[in-house]
């Protein structure tokens, strides 16, 4: 089977707010059955369903989940927090600085280290987690909340084809009002309020679930 590679002059470089596009203005394309793909813009999604379908929506919202870190050699990285696991512990990503403000994955020796992140909490990378290269099993040292110091010092995770950083707001939609997502729930990112408003008058139903996204893009060449 062939591989697609989208080229890098259409990656979601930026918000479509910021080159004067309104959210719900964004292309969008519809697979009718057996016909021919039809092109559209997301804004016309009420036409394309009928009184009675269902939309599930997540209500997931995105939390500023990249912090800047410190190896035990004061050698500065950046953490990417993924997932809050049972126990009291944590799948993260270390991620290298390289220009641009960008990152990508650090490699470290898979031994038990002692990290710290912005606002001095401190962590212990206990193993890489299985099956992955990248991922990490961490705990968080003493009494410290890892939540509270992503929301005072995290940013929001970006990778090398997002030239700069962007507030949490640009990563939200319209649904989000439980925080818990290290990237974006994004299938509802074109979603507006005039649009919500459109579905409902034309009968359409929406069902709200939280789904909370951990660390989910793919840097290059990663399987």
């Amino acid at each position: 089977m062939k591989s697609l590679v989208l080229d890098a002059a259409h990656g979601a470089h930026e918000p479509p707010e910021a080159r004067g596009i309104e959210r719900d203005n964004v292309r969008m394309m519809v697979s009718p059955g057996r016909d021919a793909p039809v092109h559209n813009t997301f804004r016309a999604l009420p036409d394309y369903l009928e009184p009675g379908d269902l939309i599930v929506v997540n209500t997931s919202g995105t939390i500023p989940a990249a912090i800047d870190a410190l190896l035990p050699n004061r050698e500065p990285f950046v953490l990417h927090v993924s997932t809050e696991l049972p126990g009291g512990l944590w799948m993260v990503e270390p991620r290298q600085l390289i220009s641009g403000g960008a990152t990508e994955p650090l490699a470290l020796a898979p031994h038990a280290i002692r990290i710290q992140v912005a606002g001095g909490t401190e962590l212990d990378l206990l193993r890489p987690a299985p099956g992955s290269a990248r991922l990490w099993i961490a705990a968080v040292v003493g009494s410290d909340v890892l939540t509270a110091q992503l929301h005072t010092y995290g940013r929001a995770i970006r990778y090398r084809y997002v030239d700069r950083d962007w507030p949490i707001e640009a990563y939200q939609t319209v649904f989000a009002n439980a925080p818990g997502s290290a990237e974006m729930p994004s299938a509802a990112r074109p979603f507006s309020d005039a649009l919500v408003t459109a579905l409902i008058r034309r009968g359409v139903a929406l069902a709200p679930i939280t789904l909370h996204t951990g660390v989910s893009s793919l840097d290059n060449d990663h399987p």
